[in-house]
């Protein structure tokens, strides 16, 4: 039965023609005594090693970003508790946490209050639920960390390496490339992290790019998982150390935001926006998929690994334009206005009429970029004398 299992696999998936180029063949890509070539079976071992980086984040965030929170001065926005009634409880658990309009008006009927007392009280609750600044923040200190260290190890690992210099490089002799023990625990430990995030997506704190970032990870984990198994070892780590590039920065601006360091917070977002343009929108395109699209075609012919491999870049290219169109927006909004609300990936907090101001802007400021510019502020105070005046010509004549 497992004979008969295998061989299903080796015709159906593993067939050398689909992840291989013409000619080469998996007895090719059989280890030696002096060297060795990626396995599939090795990506099994990214699985438990995600548990570890799960483990390790509870450690880290409960012994070091707790208080660090603390010492960076992260306050607590105080909530309003929703007030005990068990009716709308039970429609909030069990049926929806945003009820329609007819579904408030018989809630108002049946609990005998108003329908805006029903409707602050659904507010209230969702609010409840909300993930806290401490939270957000010990959050970012993880992705931060890691990212930092991840990118600074790419570095160390590519460096020395002819292909991160000449692309080029990346092709000749493939796919008989000898994997070097950097390059597995380089690729092991991003995978396992990944697979980390995907476990913990329905824990963290959600954006309104939810779907956006399971897709990504999704996409990511494929990418990694491929390329290893096809051996694009080499393209793979240039990708790896490309999204590296920019994380921690976003990260750390994060953090700061969630302390209130609202000058560092404007900076980093300004490096952040950048660095990740110039990595995503140059680098990643121009110079990562350029060389898979084209400089691959002179050593080999397209076979389905080649096609696929490429379908898998596009789609993080894509994510890429759509994450950047939001920080160009962002980028508008502070040229133009002199300041930047909330990060537009940001599930703000909702806010009763009169605290409208104070509890709209809790969600990650992580982009808010405050109006220091006097030109602005002396334009915006000339516009509003001006239509005074106009305001008052009429009550003059």
């Amino acid at each position: 039965m497992k004979e008969r299992m295998l061989s299903i696999l080796d015709k159906w998936l593993w067939h050398h023609e689909y992840w291989l180029p013409p000619g080469i063949t998996w007895k090719d890509m059989e280890d030696s005594e002096h060297t060795r070539y990626p396995r599939p079976r090795d990506l099994v071992i990214a699985i438990p090693y995600a548990f570890v980086f799960i483990a390790a984040r509870c450690l880290f965030e409960r012994l070091i970003a707790l208080p660090l929170s603390k010492q960076m001065g992260v306050k607590e926005k105080i909530r309003r508790k929703a007030s005990p009634r068990p009716t709308l409880e039970e429609v909030y658990r069990t049926q929806s946490a945003c009820p329609k309009e007819n579904d408030i008006l018989a809630l108002s009927k049946q609990c005998d209050i108003s329908v805006q007392e029903v409707k602050m009280w659904f507010r209230h609750r969702r609010n409840q639920d909300r993930p806290s600044i401490t939270q957000k923040f010990c959050e970012a200190s993880w992705r931060f960390a890691f990212y930092l260290l991840a990118f600074v190890a790419g570095l160390c690992v590519l460096l020395d390496k002819p292909w991160f210099w000449d692309q080029k490089e990346c092709w000749k002799g493939y796919p008989q490339h000898v994997l070097l023990p950097s390059q597995y625990w380089y690729y092991m430990i991003e995978l396992a992290f990944y697979w980390s995030l995907l476990f913990r997506v329905s824990l963290d704190v959600k954006r309104k790019d939810f779907k956006e970032q399971i897709i990504h990870h999704i996409a990511t984990i494929f990418l990694i998982g491929f390329s290893y198994c096809a051996n694009y070892i080499r393209v793979g780590t240039l990708v790896m150390v490309v999204h590296d590039a920019s994380d921690y920065i976003m990260e750390s601006a994060k953090m700061f935001n969630y302390a209130g360091w609202r000058r560092s917070c404007d900076t980093l977002f300004v490096v952040f926006a950048v660095v990740f343009l110039i990595t995503r929108l140059l680098i990643f395109p121009n110079v990562v998929i350029y060389t898979t699209f084209y400089y691959s075609m002179e050593i080999f012919q397209p076979f389905f690994g080649y096609y696929f491999f490429n379908l898998l870049l596009m789609v993080l290219q894509l994510l890429h334009i759509f994450w950047a169109y939001l920080i160009l927006r962002m980028a508008v909004k502070f040229v133009f206005i002199g300041k930047i609300d909330k990060d537009e990936r940001s599930d703000a907090e909702e806010s009763d009429g009169t605290e409208e101001e104070e509890d709209g802007r809790t969600e990650s400021k992580c982009v808010l970029l405050a109006n220091h510019n006097g030109v602005l502020n002396k334009i915006t105070h000339g516009m509003k004398r001006k239509s005074n005046e106009r305001n008052r010509l009429p009550k003059a004549r």
